[in-house]
């Protein structure tokens, strides 16, 4: 929707993790030069760690972008959630294998034939685990077993494993000792800085052909930051709204005012008051009328917040009836032709009776 208002090629701030709109802050950059430190090793675990939305994912995916293919598989797997069988199921249907109605025995054979097969093609075999801190300690070990397929020179899987903050402290656990000593790098992905957050903005608005419409003042780019902490989901997210909004106010030009104003409408969205219905007691006249005023006012503040909520449904529908209605081609009005009123002309005569 905005994106036509403002003459944008496609949505700059989706959520959907795109390596086209990949942007090389500093720690990105450094994370990407681990993994392609670990492609160039071929072997080990390399692990890479971040916070929600930091961008493991694209991170990954524009590596996958640089890579040759005629060199490597690669496989990435995000269902992290299961127990050790069901991840290896999920780990040949990331291969293209066959892996319904089989015994993990036949999984592991089919994973190591295939294995095998990509090396004799000169190939190697690249898994990525992506949500890495849902894994149990019996699916990481199971993970780690993988790694014992190799020839007489090299292991025939190299795997990378992804996940928030929480995962290093599985690392640290005493069963997870083998699987430490096979990690060949390891890297956090921290948030970016304010000058980061703004240069980030602007690239994924060059990325989809930006004229400086609509424009950011400083105080505008300061108070994403001071919201988001350089988180580049939340940016996404928040700039998704700002140009919603400022599609729907037909702006042009964003300060720290229209910036906070979406911010508070994102607080009083995700921020309803729980109200927990009490049977009042009688005997306490006083406390039973300072409840009711209490739930009145919680009342009150829900139906405000509910009127600006429709409003805003209404102002998106009013937009879209616009679009819509610009969108359709003027047709010529026809022209009537004239009603031809048909009038007897003829006398009328009155026969006498004849006596």
């Amino acid at each position: 929707m905005y994106s036509s208002y403002y003459n944008l090629k496609a949505k700059p701030f989706q959520l959907k993790p795109d390596p086209d709109f990949f942007f090389g802050s500093t720690g990105h950059k450094r994370a990407m030069a681990y993994l392609e430190y670990g492609i160039a090793q071929e072997e080990g675990f390399i692990i890479i760690t971040g916070e929600v939305g930091a961008g493991k994912t694209t991170l990954v995916r524009n590596l996958f972008k640089k890579m040759e293919s005629d060199k490597i598989v690669a496989a990435q797997i995000a269902n992290t959630g299961l127990n050790s069988d069901d991840t290896l199921r999920i780990v040949a249907a990331a291969f293209g294998l066959p892996y319904e109605n089989l015994s993990k025995a036949g999984l592991l054979i089919g994973i190591e034939k295939f294995l095998h097969q990509c090396d004799q093609n000169g190939k190697r075999a690249l898994l990525v685990v992506d949500e890495a801190q849902n894994l149990s300690t019996h699916t990481v070990e199971e993970l780690r077993m993988l790694s014992n397929y190799q020839t007489d020179k090299k292991p025939l899987l190299q795997t990378f494993l992804l996940g928030q903050p929480e995962f290093r402290k599985t690392l640290l656990g005493e069963d997870m000792l083998q699987l430490r000593q096979r990690v060949a790098a390891t890297y956090h992905l921290g948030p970016m800085d304010s000058s980061e957050t703004k240069s980030y903005i602007e690239h994924r608005l060059n990325t989809t052909g930006w004229n400086n419409d609509p424009s950011f003042t400083q105080d505008a780019f300061a108070a994403i930051y001071n919201y988001t902490g350089g988180i580049p989901r939340k940016i996404n997210t928040l700039c998704e709204r700002i140009l919603l909004m400022g599609c729907l106010e037909e702006l042009h030009s964003f300060s720290d005012a229209e910036v906070n104003a979406v911010i508070h409408d994102i607080q009083q969205e995700y921020d309803m008051p729980i109200i927990e219905l009490e049977i009042p007691d009688v005997s306490d006249t006083t406390s039973n009328i300072s409840e009711k005023k209490e739930a009145g006012s919680e009342l009150r503040k829900m139906d405000d917040r509910l009127i600006k909520m429709e409003s805003s449904i209404s102002s998106v529908l009013e937009l879209l009836q616009k679009v819509l209605s610009s969108s359709k081609v003027k047709k010529k009005p026809q022209k009537r032709k004239p009603r031809i009123m048909k009038f007897n002309t003829r006398p009328h005569i009155k026969q006498r009776s004849q006596g």
